[in-house]
């Protein structure tokens, strides 16, 4: 059984969508369950918005979870019980150390060049030292001899001296429990077997795991079933091109925002994240049903990966032209700027075709449909009306004529007649297809000048072509 804990303090960025994916692929793949847990503990700054957008960005990507979310903040009581049992047992201990004193700690060890480290000060003081009615946060009895190794399934065998380890607390003075011990606490009775997670959280594990193996003893010598170890895959952060740390200042890092603002499709996004550290041979198109099917945590690597933007366009721009028309239509119809429906909503879906064949997003898709319900006279573009310069008004009239004497409105007999023209003028092809492009689409470019005439129809070409030949 996996988990996606996310912290509900902003959007979903490409980083967690990774991780919630990887964890959706081992789950999937092994016949498990998929687990969504909102770490809202942090009341200052966990929203409703960012738990909607967060929620809203796995279905986005189809990572639907097994059973309910669940809200850590609302397991409050639980945490607190736990800490509460370690002391009674000896594992962990209330610390009666006020701020001042922390404070005054951390600057002599700063000034002294030392690791900044709780000095355990309460750790083995009697309990009638405690001074009475005052305020005490829990920390845990962490191991001081020996280290702890973890046989991390990306990482290796990573160890660690135990004598590095700090009393961590638990508690805080006000009751609420820590981040270690809420996260330790929900992963065990969520039933949580293995944790995948970034690499940012290594050190972590060595802090979560005596919290994990003192409530062990204390179950099991309860004669309860124990708290076994998860077993732990870390995995590298996205890098941007720099081979910096993901960040705003490379782009984008929230995924509404490749959605949204960059008309990047969900299936697009999906394969690119989960080739991001991790593949199959040569493979670089693969499928949900695929990537479910081959995924292995083991084959994620070490080191981490860069977020490359024309490869997540290239794959798009595949996924778009393999989309069904009419889902592309719903999507770039609200880019327009304008209602779309009926007829439009149908020339819209028919000009798809055509228009995915060149875009990398669908923005270019919005772009490259306006000529279709523009306004006449068409408006040209500054770079564009070279195109209607010289002789080319005297080629629409030709084409105008040869056009309207067509008996059926097709690319094949839109092409014949058009050809036409440009054979008796004497010229190529081109200068007649340039000046109708302009005069059809106001642009420089456009899908080819025949899909543009019979998409368009005969009235509304004839029509357009008559507004530049009398311009």
């Amino acid at each position: 059984m996996t988990r996606f804990a996310p912290s509900p303090t902003g959007f979903l960025h490409l980083g967690g969508a990774r991780t919630a994916l990887f964890n959706w692929l081992f789950a999937r793949h092994h016949g498990g369950r998929f687990l969504l847990r909102i770490e809202d503990t942090d009341r200052a700054r966990s929203t409703q918005p960012a738990i909607d957008a967060i929620i809203d960005g796995m279905r986005w990507l189809g990572l639907d979870w097994d059973g309910e979310a669940v809200h850590q903040f609302a397991r409050a009581a639980r945490h607190a019980e736990v800490a509460r049992t370690l002391v009674e047992h000896g594992h962990a201990y209330r610390c009666y150390a006020t701020p001042e004193e922390l404070t005054n700690l951390r600057d002599s060890q700063r000034a002294a060049g030392q690791p900044i480290r709780y000095d355990a000060r309460w750790r083995d003081r009697p309990p009638e030292e405690a001074p009475a009615d005052a305020p005490y946060v829990i920390r845990l009895r962490a191991p001081r001899e020996g280290a702890t190794t973890i046989p991390d399934l990306v990482q290796g065998d990573v160890t660690v001296q135990n004598a590095e380890l700090d009393d961590l607390v638990l508690l805080r003075s006000d009751g609420t429990p820590t981040y270690m011990l809420a996260v330790v606490v929900d992963d065990h009775d969520m039933g949580v077997s293995h944790v995948i997670r970034g690499d940012d959280h290594l050190n972590n594990a060595f802090r979560q795991l005596p919290i994990i193996r003192a409530m062990d003893q204390v179950a099991r010598k309860a004669g309860d079933a124990g708290w076994p170890d998860p077993v732990y895959a870390h995995i590298p952060l996205i890098h941007g091109s720099d081979g910096a740390k993901l960040s705003k200042r490379h782009g984008a890092v929230g995924i509404e925002a490749y959605r949204d603002e960059m008309g990047i499709l969900p299936e697009a996004l999906d394969n690119y994240l989960v080739r991001l550290g991790w593949g199959h041979g040569d493979d670089e198109i693969i499928s949900r049903a695929q990537a479910t099917q081959w995924f292995d945590i083991a084959d994620v690597g070490k080191g981490p990966s860069r977020f490359d933007l024309k490869k997540l366009e290239n794959l798009n721009g595949h996924y778009l032209r393999e989309a069904d028309d009419a889902r592309l239509a719903a999507l770039v119809a609200p880019r327009l700027g304008h209602a779309v429906g009926g007829a439009a909503f149908d020339l819209l879906t028919r000009a798809m075709a055509v228009l995915k064949v060149r875009a990398a997003n669908l923005n270019d898709l919005a772009e490259g449909a306006r000529f279709l319900d523009a306004a006449r006279p068409v408006a040209i573009e500054p770079d564009a009306e070279s195109l209607l310069a010289g002789d080319a008004r005297s080629l629409l009239a030709r084409a105008h004529a040869a056009l309207d004497a067509v008996e059926r409105w097709d690319t094949g007999h839109l092409d014949g007649a058009v050809r036409s023209v440009a054979e008796e003028a004497g010229v190529k092809l081109g200068q007649v297809a340039q000046p109708l492009r302009a005069a059809l689409t106001g642009r420089r470019t456009s899908p080819g000048i025949f899909d543009v005439l019979e998409l368009l129809g005969r009235s509304e070409s004839l029509g357009r072509i008559a507004d530049r030949m009398a311009a």
